[in-house]
């Protein structure tokens, strides 16, 4: 899988069943080359350039599925909240 096709999927909470929406960007640590984290715009943003910078930081450890449409995710939403 690619990561413009990841960022196509909805990211969804299963704790909430509630859609966070789609991921716009996505975190890696340069040492291990791996992924740490997907980014996701909060609520209120259009196209990544209205409504402030506030995001969802999502550890990649949060992740519990990515399908063919979604990404099901299990977080508290005020902890991966982040206002820039």
């Amino acid at each position: 899988m690619r990561i413009c096709e990841l960022k196509q999927k909805e990211v969804i909470n299963t704790c909430t069943c509630r859609s966070l929406g789609c991921p716009v960007d996505m975190e890696f640590n340069c040492k291990t080359g791996l992924f740490t984290s997907l980014i996701v715009p909060a609520p209120g943003r259009l196209c990544c350039f209205f409504g402030g910078n506030n995001e969802y930081i999502i550890p990649w450890n949060c992740i519990r599925q990515i399908g063919d449409d979604i990404i099901l995710v299990e977080i508290d939403e005020e902890k991966c909240f982040h206002k820039s």
